[in-house]
């Protein structure tokens, strides 16, 4: 359950254009290799663009070839939350942001030691911001 409260998600989501609300509240997806965060590598994190929580660590971000940004690891086991996703034949793993709710993407176990696990993002809803001194 989203930490932030009904009000305040609300007011956020009207701040974000049709295709964000459409990926982070409708649980859309953006075309595959449409995001310009396929190809940051800048050290920084990744956060959601709806909230602004911290998600994911440029650390943990690698080319999967899925055609979305795609990480090992959250920055932190409480950043995102999971939830089964049976909208297509096999069932998937759904991932939110913990504070506002927003659906980000997808998990799978096919990803990269030191997890084995893709987390799969829709970069439409995620926000970048390079470290200190970096542009």
């Amino acid at each position: 359950m989203p930490r932030l409260d009904r009000t305040r998600i609300e007011e956020l989501k009207a701040g974000l254009d049709a295709g964000q609300r459409a990926i982070a509240f409708e649980e859309a997806t953006e075309p595959p290799g449409s995001s310009p965060l396929n190809d940051e590598k800048r050290p920084g994190r990744f956060h959601c663009a709806v909230c602004g929580e911290a998600l994911f660590s440029s650390e943990a971000k690698y080319e999967s070839g899925s055609g979305w940004p795609s990480f090992f690891a959250p920055l932190d086991d409480s950043a995102t939350e999971t939830k089964r996703d049976f909208r297509l034949l096999l069932p998937r793993t759904e991932f939110h942001c913990a504070n506002c709710g927003a659906h980000l993407g997808h998990v799978f176990k096919d990803g990269p030691p030191p997890t084995g696990e893709r987390w799969c993002a829709n970069g439409a809803v995620l926000d970048f911001r390079p470290e200190s001194g970096e542009d």
